[in-house]
């Protein structure tokens, strides 16, 4: 199929409906008025919602012509924590809260495709689950929570997309095969036994032994993990005590360990617990080790890359499509990758207007970025 000649009139409305969101925005789980905004919208297509499924993600679901093939199409809704700083007319009216992370683009322009197969229904071979997703940015995900839901039954093939503002305006793109990395947390609690600085003969000393610990965790990277496939470990937190001539009782520590690999997650998780019992025992102290999961490592289905690469190509030109490499970010839209084929595509977007990274207080979406979103997510409903 040629790229479509979308009406400007559904363009200038989606710039509308993101501005909404953006001006609205609402954290992880709390998505309920942009749930009742989104339902509204869908009623007034004529598109069916489907129950049974946690609120506030909002499904629905659309019948095609021939009704052969399922695809589902994901958007995400929540916001972010961030007091956003700018002057931009829709800034957000919620103190503490705003779009940061491009969702508000996200939702409003797979609300522009449902509206664009109301209105050319005849053209929509396959039929279509329409996903508004609540709570990616948090663990437990609202991804997780809708595939133990099983709201892949009956579904051939997803999709999702994220405007990016690393990547130039006008390119789309991705990794196939290892894109995103999985993102688990730990917190562990070394038990010694504290005493006078004077006397650490007298002690167990759960500061130094933190260190053996951290610089033993870095040889799980270097000298345990397949050197193709990879990882990192990262320590965030350190408590101890706050005297200059105690030695303390405890250690805290907290860190994040990221993998591009189901195997490599698996591993770094059971090393970094290993390394923590007997490191800590082999100088008499205690290792409480707690593993927080988070979300699995995103894989993106080369055979669904084939099919959006020549998608792209075909729609927008072969200097459009980037072969993007992988990065240890996060996302969960690989619990729907980890259970069905798909894949998870970026679109560019980076200009003066969107110089800001992701989670930035000044964050924005060039809106310019829309219009290649609406195509890509319809062409991928109708050919995907």
């Amino acid at each position: 199929m040629n790229k479509l000649s979308l009406d400007q009139t559904l363009i200038d409305w989606t710039i509308e409906q993101r501005r909404h969101f953006h001006m609205h925005p609402e954290l992880s789980g709390q998505e309920f008025e942009t749930a009742a905004y989104v339902k509204a919208k869908l009623a007034e297509f004529g598109i069916p919602l489907i129950d049974g499924y946690s609120a506030p993600n909002v499904i629905a679901y659309f019948k095609g012509t021939e009704g052969k093939k399922t695809i589902a199409l994901r958007a995400d809704m929540d916001a972010l924590p961030i007091e956003e700083e700018g002057e931009k007319p829709y800034i957000s009216n919620v103190p503490g809260v705003m779009h940061g992370c491009g969702h508000d683009g996200h939702t409003a322009t797979l609300l522009a495709v449902a509206k664009w197969m109301s209105e050319h229904s005849q053209l929509v071979r396959n039929n279509i689950l329409f996903i508004f997703q609540s709570s990616e940015e948090i663990s437990p995900s609202g991804a997780q929570q809708l595939v133990e839901e099983g709201i892949l039954n009956g579904v051939d093939v997803i999709y999702g997309i994220h405007y990016m503002s690393s990547m130039p305006l006008g390119e789309i793109g991705f990794a196939a095969g290892p894109a995103m990395a999985s993102c688990d947390d730990f917190d562990i609690i070394i038990e010694g036994k504290g005493g006078h600085g004077g006397s650490p003969h007298e002690t167990i000393d759960p500061i130094y032994i933190s260190t053996h610990l951290i610089q033993a965790f870095q040889s799980i990277v270097s000298r345990n993990l397949h050197p193709l496939h990879a990882g990192v470990i990262s320590i965030g937190g350190l408590q101890a005590g706050n005297s200059y001539n105690v030695i303390p009782d405890k250690v805290q520590i907290k860190g994040t360990i990221r993998a591009l690999t189901f195997e490599g997650a698996t591993l770094m998780h059971q090393k970094t617990e290993q390394l923590t019992r007997s490191i800590c025992e082999s100088f008499g102290a205690t290792g409480h080790y707690q593993f927080i999961e988070g979300t699995p490592p995103l894989y993106n289905h080369p055979e669904a890359c084939e099919v959006a690469k020549d998608i792209i190509q075909r729609t927008f030109g072969d200097d459009a499509f980037t072969d993007y490499e992988p990065v240890l970010g996060a996302e969960d839209f690989s619990y729907y990758l980890k259970n069905k084929v798909g894949a998870f595509i970026n679109v560019g977007m980076q200009s003066e207007k969107s110089q800001y990274p992701h989670h930035h207080p000044k964050f924005d979406i060039d809106e310019a970025a829309i219009p290649a979103g609406i195509e890509l997510m319809i062409q991928l409903a109708l050919q995907g």
